[in-house]
């Protein structure tokens, strides 16, 4: 599969997000039925960094969602399955994203269930089951901020446990102990602007061993000792926005990283150079080259806390302490 470009190609990737529901020859549409909202999410928020939403089926993508609402108030990865915080986030950002969150059947329903899976020690549980992890409070604390309903659960204990997961070298993990890693980082880091806390981390050290994620290939890694990725180009620089530091690493180094893992021929972004791409890594490709400030192709700007566009957290009034630009 070819894989070199020196510019985004927007067309091709474009048609490789439209192309999606198209390809129920090959086992990965099947192999990803359960997360099919966030896939969503991912092809839908690719094109609006490009600045092609309006080129998206917008009714059905909508109706889709809403069908994912289950009777608990929480929303399924697709119609029918269980509902999970992951899942619950991406389809409240796909409504957002087209202005139809107005639109959810059961609002109080899904806020009293997001409410309920917070612990008493301020954690997060994904679903019913019991599984902790800190992307569940960010995603609970995104999909509450998004709808104007933070007040609903305990700020201050999402706080307090966020904090008890930091280690020694200024990183965060899944739960208190585990090992630093910059997906973590990126939700803790979220959910400590959405409650306004930033002052609670070090900043400095932070963003240091964000830096050091950059190997020589110009890629990100999301800890020491791993293969860059390109979706460490939205987890890593994302924290790192939210901090004021994307200068403190090369920009340059990394934007030809990224346009190396394109597929110039059917288009997509892949993980690495000349692996097969996918929709996951082709929002977080182009949505990190946004943040890098891409300019040999014009691109939307994309808000480093809640993942969306700018225009939709103004849309959706949401204090500027709360998630906006730094």
């Amino acid at each position: 599969m070819p894989c070199a470009s020196n510019e985004l190609l927007t067309e091709k990737h474009a048609g490789f997000v439209h192309s999606l529901d198209k390809r129920t020859s090959r086992m990965e549409y099947w192999t990803s039925l359960h997360l099919r909202i966030s896939g969503i999410y991912w092809g839908a928020s690719a094109m609006a960094v490009m600045n092609r939403l309006s080129e998206m089926p917008r009714d059905p993508i909508v109706s889709f969602a809403l069908s994912c609402q289950n009777e608990d108030g929480g929303f399924g990865g697709n119609i029918a399955l269980d509902s999970h915080l992951l899942y619950t986030l991406s389809a409240v950002q796909v409504l957002c994203l087209f202005q139809a969150e107005d639109q959810i059947v059961d609002k109080e329903g899904l806020f009293n269930w997001v409410a309920a899976l917070q612990r008493e020690d301020g954690s997060f549980q994904g679903d019913k089951w019991g599984e902790i992890d800190t992307r569940f409070t960010y995603c609970a604390m995104n999909c509450l901020a998004l709808l104007g309903q933070l007040h609903r659960i305990n700020i201050p204990a999402a706080v307090n446990y966020i904090m008890s997961c930091q280690n020694w070298d200024a990183g965060f993990g899944v739960s208190p102990g585990a090992e630093s890693h910059a997906g973590q980082i990126f939700c803790c880091v979220g959910a400590l602007r959405i409650a306004n806390a930033m002052d609670r981390i070090d900043q400095d050290r932070l963003g240091f061993w964000l830096a050091q994620r950059q190997l020589p290939s110009g890629g990100l890694n999301g800890r020491p000792e791993k293969k860059a990725d390109v979706c460490y180009s939205w987890w890593v620089l994302s924290a790192m926005s939210v901090m004021g530091r994307v200068s403190w690493i090369d920009s340059a180094a990394l934007i030809r990283y990224i346009l190396s893992c394109q597929d110039v021929d059917d288009g997509g972004i892949a993980d690495k150079p000349g692996n097969w791409p996918d929709v996951y890594h082709t929002f977080f490709g182009v949505a990190g080259l946004s943040l890098l400030g891409y300019l040999d192709v014009p691109l939307n700007k994309i808000n480093p806390v809640f993942a969306m566009p700018p225009e939709v957290i103004r849309r959706l009034k949401i204090p500027e302490a709360n998630g906006g630009e730094p």
